[in-house]
């Protein structure tokens, strides 16, 4: 995935994007905080895409990696960076 995909870095994010299957996996590090912290990113990372998923590429791979950003955000806002770091990734 890293080596075949491109990426995309912003603010609360870092999505990767590679040709695939349509599958999404959602990533928090130990940087993001505890096992709280951590969890509660991937919720709202989840509920961000789920927001903007019949907006995504059918035939692409994405992971979506958190960031220390992302702590205190809605999944709104997630969602709007997540639509235009995927279009960034996939050069739309």
């Amino acid at each position: 995935m890293l080596a075949a995909g491109r990426r995309s870095i912003g603010e609360r994010v870092v999505v990767f994007a590679a040709p695939g299957r349509g599958g999404a996996a959602f990533v928090a590090g130990w940087k993001v905080g505890g096992a709280v912290e951590r969890n509660r990113a991937k919720r709202v990372m989840r509920a961000g895409w789920s927001q903007l998923k019949h907006a995504a590429v059918e035939d692409l791979d994405v992971v979506v990696v958190a960031r220390s950003g992302i702590r205190g955000v809605g999944s709104a806002e997630v969602a709007r960076e997540l639509a235009d770091l995927l279009r960034a990734a996939v050069g739309r």
